[in-house]
């Protein structure tokens, strides 16, 4: 029999989890990650620190009064790595996220302003190339750059290149746009497939080949959402699914208007390439991130003219209707799985693929 007194001594110090943990004394990856640790940062620090009224609706975008127009007004940074990736890079991806964090309050994106954080060292012709495709993704989006800045910090306290962008536009009137507004037997509409960006960044970052190249999604949607309330101004809600993919901003709907939200599983539109690739990797689609994809709550009565408008749309070409908005079970999401089955859609803890946007 073995000797049980000579077997080393177990430090739990050591141990090391997969998730990271929520009870934790200093930042981890996962509070970047638009999941259950980002939400308790902005509970724990950021809303006790310099929470308002304005600020407590947590929608993608503000809508302020100022001077008798309802302006939107949005901002974030962006520290993607790799820097390029199939089918968009920094550049473009500065513009549209923010140019679409307006658009989810139904507000036409008129300025963005841009600021740089430069390491010391990246080569100019790097930092030439993401502002050109800003300023080409500007362009596209209908959108002028106003004003910037510049910052350089010292070799090995930066990635390269980050970039923050903060942006204005005009609420029509008569637009309601939050998630508060959800209502049971809403329709759940999503634009297209979904998935498709964080795989892209994560097949270059790790040098994975899946027989095809998977391209991001990047795009903007003010257009989108213009052709949507064309058809009805009564859209209750918008959310692009960026960090935390669909199934984060679902369920941050679903609690912040105190409803349930059911999907079909195979309603959902999933790229055979990002399932396969999912699959591999073991991760799950509907929490990869997307950043030119939208998700939409609108009266059920609206909800064929609006699918038509947004499948008539270049970016919502594959627009499709996926689940609804219940009395049962507020503030949770359940999947009807293709089995037959049901299960419940939660909010992820971290992010399954850090810096993707």
């Amino acid at each position: 029999m073995a000797d049980l007194t000579e077997a080393p001594a177990i430090d739990p110090a050591n141990w090391t989890c997969p998730a990271p943990l929520r009870d934790q004394g200093v930042v981890v990856m996962g509070h970047g990650g638009g999941g259950a640790l980002s939400a308790e940062l902005i509970d724990q620090v950021f809303a006790p620190a310099y929470g308002n009224p304005t600020l407590a609706g947590l929608a993608d975008s503000a809508v302020l009064q100022l001077g008798g127009a309802r302006l939107a007004f949005s901002t974030d940074s962006y520290v993607v790595r790799p820097l390029f990736f199939p089918g968009g890079c920094l550049g473009d991806l500065a513009v549209n996220g923010t140019v679409n964090d307006l658009a989810m309050s139904g507000a036409k994106p008129a300025y963005l302003s841009t600021a740089f954080v430069l390491e010391e060292g990246v080569e100019i012709a790097v930092v030439d190339r993401i502002a050109r495709a800003l300023g080409a993704a500007a362009r596209a989006a209908d959108v002028t750059v106003a004003t910037g800045d510049t910052k350089v910090v010292e070799s090995g306290h930066g990635d390269g290149v980050y970039v923050t962008t903060a942006g204005v536009g005009l609420v029509p009137d008569g637009v309601d746009i939050r998630p508060q507004r959800a209502r049971p037997g809403d329709a759940v509409l999503v634009s297209g497939p979904i998935g498709l960006h964080g795989v892209a960044v994560m097949s270059v970052r790790e040098g994975l080949e899946f027989g095809v190249e998977i391209a991001s999604d990047t795009a903007p949607l003010a257009g989108l959402v213009a052709a949507m309330l064309a058809v009805t101004q009564d859209v209750h809600v918008l959310r692009d699914p960026t960090r935390g993919g669909l199934g984060a901003s679902l369920n941050e709907i679903a609690r912040a208007s105190g409803t349930g939200v059911r999907i079909t599983e195979r309603a959902v539109p999933v790229p055979d390439e990002v399932a396969n690739a999912c699959g591999f990797l073991g991760l799950d689609p509907l929490y990869v991130a997307n950043e030119g994809r939208l998700v939409a709550f609108v009266p059920r009565e609206h909800a064929d003219a609006v699918l038509a408008a947004m499948r008539a749309h270049p970016h919502g070409a594959g627009a499709a209707l996926i689940g609804e908005c219940v009395a049962e079970h507020p503030g949770m999401v359940t999947v009807a799985t293709g089995l037959g089955g049901t299960r419940v859609l939660d909010l992820p803890l971290g992010e399954q693929l850090p810096r993707i946007c």
